[in-house]
């Protein structure tokens, strides 16, 4: 189903109306449970949402990840283990939100988009993460398995670093700023491939190029889309108004708002040599389209006064004195021959050729 149409199916149905909005998917919603405390470490997939009941009150912090988004009954029987509003577990279904972070007193709720590169189609895709942030626990919501936040299941494993000494609005921050450090691995792929199409752009290959400039210019249009407006939900998360944020870890917050500024920064620049490029394909087409007007005029002038004599000497008319002469050919054509060389060397002196 495409998203137009699934928007269609959601018009005149009430607020909170779980309807899945995005890719169609089929495959089984898998979950994840992550139990653990500064001296122990629970992990294991569940079968069914009734296998979380009671998790939410646990002394310990908990990290449920739902991988799949497109089974609302899913999401509306965690929504129901949680207690979360109706709206939020809309939002959750809907894939093409902006990025946002909304404040439920009970628990915050962010949308943030976390990029990957697809080799198959060679561009840059966005999924939908939706996070939501309670005081023992974080639900994660993904679109499809696979994401950036293995480093982070190791830490918790392997208790390194301070996550396991902290609360859920560290874990919280954790997964926000892995997906934040990915759009840096991103960036650097697409400014590889913008120095190459830099390079390819004045080569012999240039009128090739149109289609995978364009298709840049689209790509750097994702991003912008993707992380512009990541900057607001951070510094919302950052500013501590909510209790649920403990006030160490706001300084990590302002850091990922840091990171989010530049990654904003490096696609403006990167949208700018793309706009830069556009037009230098345009003036690199421009440009041999001239020279190739420019052989063309000098062609057509160096056979216009050929054409004259030709057509002078082809009126046949009686009186003609040439026309009985024995070298008149010959001189006819010595003329051209003369005319030709004087034009050449005329345009060679302006430099024209």
């Amino acid at each position: 189903m495409s998203t137009t149409s699934a928007r269609s199916n959601d018009l005149g149905l009430p607020p909170g109306t779980l309807i899945h909005v995005g890719e169609k998917r089929t495959e089984k919603v898998r979950i994840t449970v992550i139990d653990y405390s500064e001296s122990e470490c629970q992990e294991r997939a569940v079968s069914t949402v009734a296998e979380c009941a009671g998790l939410k009150d646990t002394p310990t912090v908990t990290w449920i990840n739902v991988d799949g988004v497109h089974d609302v009954d899913v999401i509306r029987d965690l929504g129901k283990q949680f207690d979360l509003h109706p709206l939020l577990l809309e939002d959750i279904a809907n894939t093409t939100q902006r990025a946002k972070a909304e404040d439920y007193n009970d628990y915050l709720f962010t949308v943030l988009k976390m990029l990957y590169y697809d080799e198959e189609d060679d561009e840059v895709q966005a999924e939908q993460v939706s996070l939501v942030i309670g005081p023992r626990f974080v639900l994660s919501f993904q679109e499809r398995e696979g994401d950036v936040f293995e480093p982070i299941r190791d830490r918790i494993r392997t208790a390194r670093g301070r996550i396991r000494q902290t609360g859920a609005d560290y874990l919280a921050y954790s997964l926000i700023d892995a997906i934040v450090d990915n759009y840096f691995l991103i960036l650097e792929g697409v400014a590889e491939r913008i120095e190459v199409m830099e390079e390819e752009l004045v080569s012999q290959r240039a009128p090739e190029l149109s289609h995978e400039v364009r298709r840049m210019k689209h790509q750097a249009l994702l991003l912008r889309k993707s992380v512009w407006p990541l900057r607001e939900v951070i510094n919302t998360l950052g500013r501590g108004d909510s209790p649920l944020i403990q006030p160490a870890t706001l300084p990590y917050l302002r850091d990922v708002y840091d990171h989010t500024i530049q990654v904003v920064d490096t696609i403006e620049v990167f949208r700018d040599a793309i706009n830069s490029m556009l037009g230098t394909y345009l003036s690199v087409l421009s440009n041999r389209m001239n020279e190739v007007m420019k052989v063309l005029t000098i062609i057509a002038t160096i056979f216009i006064p050929l054409t004259f004599v030709a057509g002078v000497y082809g009126m046949n008319f009686k009186v003609m004195p040439e026309l009985n002469w024995r070298w008149g050919y010959p001189a006819a054509l010595a003329v051209m021959a003369v005319v030709v060389i004087g034009m050449l060397v005329y345009f060679r002196k302006k430099k024209w050729l």
